[in-house]
């Protein structure tokens, strides 16, 4: 009998044993997973950073590579929600200044650049600037949209135009919806710029806006039965980074 409890008493033992080793390991692995958590928080937090000094205090939104990158919400001394890129306001956003002054539009590098409106407060009358801008600096009302003068040809296109400092037109060519290499007899001017090719795409650098632009070529139909003499002249009068694309 007495060897009988005592074997119970070992069993009873092992089994305490087992189940105090395990809730150590649980608590362990909690205590880990939680430490992970914060770590992470803490790490995030102190790295996405905003590269504006007016707006760097909080950061709330997307990051890339420890900078703001993305949609998100800066406040310092003012305010910013929108679209950054590399810890800087670029892309379409809205600025709010100490003083209620508040502009929504388009940012590249941290500047005013592209068409937005700018409205600022004052003690006897309010002032709204609304249009273009270029390096943080209004130039004046909003630009005509891009006008196509001629277009023999051309199946349709459209003009897009990206978040850059850069100033310049290029082209790239379709048919039958891949890129279309095969181009004969080409010919473009310009009223400005310098020619540039960039990957796969031409065009002019350094272009004066408005520019007008006149191209001209040979391809192939969709059937590859007969050639197709292409006509194409457009103005565009809005600075900036622009690519036309034509599809043949």
């Amino acid at each position: 009998m007495r060897k009988i409890i005592l074997l119970l008493h070992l069993k009873i033992l092992s089994i305490c044993n087992l189940i105090i080793f395990k809730m150590k390991n649980i608590f362990r692995m909690s205590m880990v997973s939680l430490f992970m958590i914060c770590t992470i928080i803490v790490y995030s937090q102190k790295t996405c950073e905003v590269l504006k000094s007016s707006i760097s205090g909080t950061y709330k939104g997307k990051c890339k590579n420890g900078l703001a990158n993305g949609k998100g919400i800066a406040i310092g001394t003012d305010r910013y929600e929108g679209q950054f890129r590399y810890g800087l306001p670029e892309g379409t956003g809205t600025y709010t200044w100490a003083d209620g002054s508040v502009y929504t539009g388009e940012w590249v590098e941290g500047l005013r650049q592209g068409i937005g409106k700018f409205t600022k407060l004052t003690k006897e009358k309010d002032s709204t600037q609304d249009g273009l801008w270029l390096n943080d600096t209004y130039m004046g009302a909003k630009p005509d949209k891009p006008n196509v003068t001629m277009n023999n040809g051309v199946e349709r296109f459209s003009f897009k135009k990206s978040f850059s400092k850069n100033q310049r037109v290029l082209f790239d060519f379709y048919k039958n919806g891949v890129r279309n290499n095969k181009l004969t007899n080409f010919l473009i001017s310009t009223s400005s710029g310098e020619d540039i090719s960039y990957g796969i795409l031409v065009g002019y650098d350094n272009v004066i806006f408005p520019v007008t632009i006149k191209i001209s070529y040979t391809t192939m139909n969709k059937l590859n039965t007969a050639p197709n003499n292409v006509k194409f002249d457009f103005v565009i009068y809005e600075p900036g980074d622009w690519t036309v694309t034509l599809h043949n």
